[in-house]
């Protein structure tokens, strides 16, 4: 604040009117005086008269700040790619338990089910998720024809696989050729096996949870 000797310009205002231009409160603009936001004098009788070119640059300078807000505001945010997970299996046993250990081990993804290869088929090449979960043995198709089926098809090249059975090591010999270079998990170990897997698949597509 200038010393009181200065000589307020001619139109200065006084508190109240600069707290009415401004839609604050007296107090308000008192402070701002006090911090030097404000240009102002006091007359001898002890009275603030406020510069009205300072009110205009103050105005000036909040009216800059709204508009550069504004426009950061209108620019929307990147859209966060959650991962897509979808699960083929007729068991709806399995489905519940898949589901509970994919939710657990990554809760922002998304999670969609199939019953039958031939549905299932049809849901990667709609959703086109990033992991897919297949049980070996399908109604409709059976998991290895499915996983053939889908590494033929470039579109689908970036795809994780997974794949869960109740078969033996013996029992999958057949399917050797379908699974190479693919996680297999036995059934009865699915609570501790798949979800360091579903772990480990998640950060290969970049969409951990």
């Amino acid at each position: 604040m200038n010393s009181p000797d200065d000589t307020p310009p001619s139109g200065a205002y006084t508190t109240q009117e600069v707290a009415r231009l401004l839609g604050l409160a007296v107090r308000s603009v008192q402070l701002m005086v006090d911090r030097g936001d404000l240009r102002a004098w006091k007359t001898p009788g002890g009275h603030r008269r406020i510069d009205p070119a300072s009110v205009a640059a103050w105005q000036s300078r909040q009216q800059g700040a709204s508009v550069s807000g504004a426009a950061s505001a209108s620019v929307p945010a990147a859209p966060v790619r959650r991962l897509r997970a979808l699960l083929i299996e007729d068991s709806v046993h399995y489905q519940n338990l898949v589901g509970l250990l994919l939710r657990r081990a990554l809760p922002e993804a998304d999670f969609q089910v199939a019953s039958d290869g031939i549905v299932g088929l049809a849901q990667v090449g709609q959703w086109q998720p990033d992991l897919l979960i297949v049980d070996l043995l399908l109604p409709g198709i059976d998991g290895a024809a499915l996983i053939s089926s889908l590494r033929s098809q470039p579109m689908f090249s970036a795809m994780r696989l997974l794949v869960i059975t109740s078969l033996t090591p013996e029992e999958l010999g057949p399917y050797a050729l379908a699974l190479d270079g693919v996680p297999v998990v036995h059934k009865t170990q699915l609570v501790t096996a798949l979800p360091p897997l579903l772990l480990a698949q998640a950060a290969a597509v970049g969409g951990g949870a």
